[in-house]
């Protein structure tokens, strides 16, 4: 039974062995080897152990992971920081070693970074150990930035036996094994107390504005000497202060609500005030061209008590003519009325006038019109050597109208081309036809000028008639141009068949 009972919790403590194996393979694949590391080198790391805290203005942001020593006889602290808010030490860190309690306990008081002035761009972060060299990965501190201070117990221990003996033999010693290294051991000391360092930047400090300073204490003499001058009232403005501070302090419930509203006020006085900047650069160029005509303003304001003077006679005239054209502005408002009637039954018509003269502006309408005007004269009008003729005749009567069956007075037939006889020409003129148009026909069918005028004799009448001519005088005879009563200028008619032929080729040409 005993032995039953050996053998399972043996096997419960081999499950237990395997379990909390499993979970170190896992930490080690899974992260348990992540983190950020920073590997802080110090002089001295006397009573820091792993696990002790690592805090950044007292806050614990990691523990202290390895302690290890370096070759060059210094002491390797491990600072593990687990906060991700603090994970981002930059290459002006720093690190010092200080007391957590009388009991000799310690920790490690970190800054990240050294302040600086808002907006001013933060320095690289700490260079990374490379692999192959002890720590490698993490992020490295060097000693001259890390501070092992002396404690204050060991100071008080050295004045008591036999503490006191072992120092005196440590400085004897020391004596010999420094000889020469005064300058290292200057460096030491000045490292172990973080307040030299501090002077020594401070005193870097004022040596470096140490004109500036002398320029103050100057200032200061003179800033101070008129208020000397006036000790009197600075002391009353002194007095009187005190007295506002009482009143102040017998308000205080008012005051304290009026800083409790003033930070919304200021929210409300942030986006208030970029308007009010906006605005101002807005109206800059408004101000500076007013400025530049100031002048011109101070005359015209200068010159407005003038005008106003003679404005009052002007408007009293006003006032006189407005009286008069009172009744007649009346008397004009049932004309108005007719008039908004007639604008508004005229829209239609001037809305489609308006689209037909934009449209015969834009598609060239007008010049069409006159085109067609000129090309229809140049067609239906010609001339030849004796003067213009009408091509086409316009009929006005009864025959206009075309008919199978002939109506009486109706019963000519143009360009009938059914005999070109001198016998078939030689019927009188019908009625319709004029006498001008009828000789014209009797062209156009073979017969010659001459034939057209012995088939149809008898006067046109007006200037510029050629059967004018032909009566006035033998067919030879010089003639005045356009009638015996037309101008002084005479011609001699060609051949009959010349002139014959001269007529019909200016009638199909239009010459």
């Amino acid at each position: 039974m005993q032995a039953s009972r050996w053998r399972r919790g043996a096997v419960l403590a081999a499950g237990a062995l395997c379990i909390a194996a499993l979970v170190v393979i896992l930490l080690s694949l899974f992260g348990g080897g992540g983190g950020y590391h920073v590997r802080a080198i110090f002089d001295d790391a006397g009573n820091i152990i792993s696990g002790e805290d690592v805090k950044i203005d007292g806050v614990k942001v990691g523990t202290v992971g390895a302690v290890e020593p370096t070759p060059q006889a210094q002491a390797a602290v491990v600072l593990n920081i687990d906060s991700a808010g603090f994970q981002d030490f930059r290459a002006d860190a720093s690190c010092t070693i200080r007391p957590e309690a009388l009991i000799g306990e310690k920790y490690v008081d970190c800054l990240p970074t050294q302040p600086r002035v808002e907006g001013t761009p933060l320095p690289p972060p700490l260079s990374t150990i490379p692999s192959g060299q002890e720590g490698a990965g993490e992020r490295l501190l060097p000693v001259q930035q890390t501070h092992s201070p002396v404690d204050v117990d060991l100071l008080g221990d050295i004045t008591r036996l036999p503490e006191r003996q072992r120092l005196t033999i440590l400085i004897n010693e020391f004596g010999a094994g420094l000889a020469g290294r005064g300058g290292d051991l200057n460096v030491v000391i000045r490292r172990a107390n973080p307040a030299l360092q501090e002077l020594d930047k401070v005193l870097a400090i004022l040596a470096g504005e140490n004109k500036v300073l002398a320029k103050l204490a100057v200032d200061s003499d003179q800033a101070l000497a008129p208020l000397a001058a006036v000790r009197e009232r600075v002391a009353d403005y002194i007095a009187q202060s005190n007295t506002v501070a009482q009143a102040t302090a017998a308000h205080h419930g008012q005051l304290a609500r009026n800083l409790a509203l003033f930070p919304s006020f200021l929210k409300q006085l942030g986006p208030a005030s970029e308007r009010i900047g906006r605005l101002a650069e807005q109206e800059l160029p408004v101000f500076t061209d007013l400025g530049k005509s100031a002048a011109g303003i101070n005359q015209t304001f200068t010159n407005l008590g003038a005008f106003s003077n003679s404005s009052t006679s002007f408007f009293e005239s006003l006032g006189k003519t407005a009286k008069s054209s009172g009744p007649a502005l009346v008397a004009s408002q049932p004309l108005l009325g007719r008039l908004h009637a007639l604008g508004s039954a005229a829209k239609p018509v001037a809305g489609n006038l308006s689209e037909l003269l934009t449209s015969l502006r834009s598609t060239g309408g007008l010049e069409r019109l006159l085109d067609f005007i000129f090309l229809g004269a140049g067609a239906s009008n010609g001339y030849d050597g004796l003067g213009h003729f009408l091509r086409a005749e316009g009929v006005a009567n009864i025959c206009l109208t075309y008919a199978i069956t002939p109506q009486s007075g109706c019963s000519s037939r143009l360009f009938s081309t059914s005999g070109t006889s001198a016998k078939a020409a030689s019927a009188p003129a019908p009625s319709t036809t004029s006498l001008v148009m009828a000789r014209t026909l009797a062209v156009l069918k073979g017969a010659t000028p001459a034939q057209a005028l012995a088939e149809y004799p008898g006067s046109i009448g007006g200037p510029g008639s050629p059967s004018a001519g032909a009566q006035a005088g033998s067919p030879n005879s010089a003639q005045p141009v356009g009638g015996a009563n037309a101008g002084t200028t005479y011609y001699t008619p060609s051949s009959e068949e010349s002139a014959a032929g001269g007529m019909l080729l200016n009638y199909l040409l239009g010459d």
